[in-house]
């Protein structure tokens, strides 16, 4: 029997590769050859050759991305030692575009492009002693409206327990030079009515996590409001994460945006920079004004979760530039803003602007960048920290109102930029820092570097901390909490049982 596996090291458990599943839903006859085997980045490699070995397959498929592509490598080397015989075909977006920077001169071929149906050909090809004469294979893009779908290869555990990642399009209309997106022709469409045919059973099978990885929902507004249309038709909890574009949020979208319960609907917008100039730079066209009103609408009139995206290290963008987008996205919004440093990916336009601006990358997966004109290796360094900070403080929603104490009426940018130095001297890591560790950090600093009432703190930080059920009160809030006990703010709490 001709063994083919089809492989991948995700980020976390909780992802899945729908790419798998669509190479194993085009398999056509080979299809009952062919097994899907994730594993994580955090397993042992030498595990993984083991279990992928494990049956003496002929070929082994496996998806290359950022996260994974360092391990990969190493993964290639050690099944290349044990099974020389054994053909690795590599395919995803890390191997598309060149040049490689990570060493893969052991894989057999490379699939560059959409390989929906292209790693079945060339398992075809293997098998019939076809000549190959190309190691490395370039794809047009498949018509997507005749790929056959992956949805049912999703297991119930995976339904159970791991994300659902769907899509109702691929490509993206616009040219943002930092993102693979923009090296895309068209933005094309599945046939909605299947797939929507497709989401019903994956429903009925219990499925009730969708992550859209669609990079513009809300271009094709037929599309949008139909998949919106069939999540507000459901009466069970769920959960749907959609990418949208900030400037394009028509009257029909918002409508239907408004009646989503809380919980149930996730938008990440890709604000990226507020600066017109930088935006400029990285031919990202946005109208601000619609921008800021879309936001303004999400923030007051939906219960949409929001997630923000901003950008250190673009070219042109000093750190009070990037300071100033912050404190505007603050002021318009109490909604998550995920911070990211500036990568330079194979294929991107982006390194256009290397000698005007001084861009020195990193040639080492994830690729950041290390210094700039504007900002120095040290300034990236300090920002790194900043970021994973934000995150922990600010993103993870455990002190949503004591966390801005920390800047009250002044720059946000400029008052967490202290605290993030601040912080960074008492930890000396950015890493398994518990919620405890955090908790009294934070309250220290406010006590002790902002002089604030230490009272006064601690109400705010036992409103935010003890909103979950069941937490105890922290011993560092203990000297406070008798008085606010009765404070009807963190009555459901039910940490008074536990001082009893």
């Amino acid at each position: 029997m001709n063994k083919i596996i089809l492989t991948t090291l995700n980020a976390r458990f909780t992802h899945t590769s729908i790419a798998l599943r669509y190479l194993y839903a085009n398999m056509n006859e080979l299809q009952v050859d062919t097994q899907i085997l994730e594993f994580t980045i955090n397993d042992s490699l030498q595990s993984v050759a083991e279990k992928l070995l494990i049956d003496n397959p002929s070929i082994i498929g496996i998806g290359v991305y950022i996260w994974n592509a360092l391990e990969v490598s190493q993964l290639i080397h050690i099944l290349k030692k044990v099974s020389p015989q054994t053909t690795i075909v590599l395919g995803g977006p890390e191997v598309t575009y060149e040049p490689f920077r990570i060493n893969l001169d052991e894989a057999d071929f490379i699939i560059q492009g959409e390989g929906d149906t292209a790693f079945y050909e060339l398992c075809s090809d293997i098998f019939n002693n076809r000549p190959l004469n190309d190691r490395i294979i370039k794809m047009t893009l498949p018509k997507l409206k005749e790929l056959k779908l992956p949805y049912m290869y999703y297991s119930d555990d995976d339904i159970q327990n791991r994300y659902i990642y769907v899509e109702a399009s691929r490509g993206c209309p616009f040219e943002c030079e930092f993102c693979l997106s923009s090296m895309d022709e068209k933005v094309r469409a599945f046939k909605l009515d299947e797939l929507i045919e497709e989401f019903e059973i994956l429903w009925k099978r219990g499925a009730r996590n969708f992550k859209f990885i669609d990079r513009t929902f809300n271009l094709n507004m037929r599309t949008a409001n139909r998949l919106l249309d069939f999540f507000l038709s459901k009466d069970e909890q769920y959960f749907a994460h959609f990418e949208v574009i900030p400037d394009h949020f028509p009257d029909s979208i918002k409508e239907k945006i408004k009646k989503f319960p809380h919980g149930a609907l996730q938008l990440e917008i890709g604000i990226q920079t507020l600066n017109p100039e930088v935006a400029k730079n990285i031919s990202r066209v946005m109208n601000h004004q619609k921008m800021q009103d879309n936001i303004n609408f999400l923030e007051n009139e939906t219960e949409a979760h929001i997630h923000l995206d901003l950008i250190v290290g673009l070219p042109g963008e000093s750190l009070d530039s990037f300071g100033k987008n912050l404190d505007e996205l603050v002021r318009l919004s109490s909604c998550e803003i995920q911070i990211g440093i500036l990568k330079k990916l194979s294929g991107t336009y982006i390194g256009r602007h290397d000698k005007d601006f001084g861009m020195v990358y990193s040639d080492t997966p994830p690729y950041d960048i290390l210094k700039n004109s504007e900002i120095s290796f040290n300034d990236i360094q300090i920002m790194k920290r900043f970021a994973r900070f934000w995150d922990l403080i600010y993103n993870s929603g455990n002190f949503k109102e004591s966390v801005k104490l920390i800047w009250e009426e002044e720059s946000v940018y400029k008052n967490f930029y202290d605290f993030s130095l601040w912080i960074y001297t008492q930890t000396d890591s950015t890493w398994k820092i518990s919620l405890q560790r955090l908790g009294e950090l934070l309250f220290t600093y406010l006590k002790d570097i902002k002089e604030l009432a230490p009272s006064d703190i601690a109400q705010k930080m036992l409103n935010d901390m003890m909103k979950i059920k069941g937490r105890a009160v922290p011993s560092y809030l203990k000297p406070y909490a008798d008085g606010l006990q009765n404070d009807k703010k963190i009555g459901t709490s039910g940490f008074n049982k536990r001082q009893q």
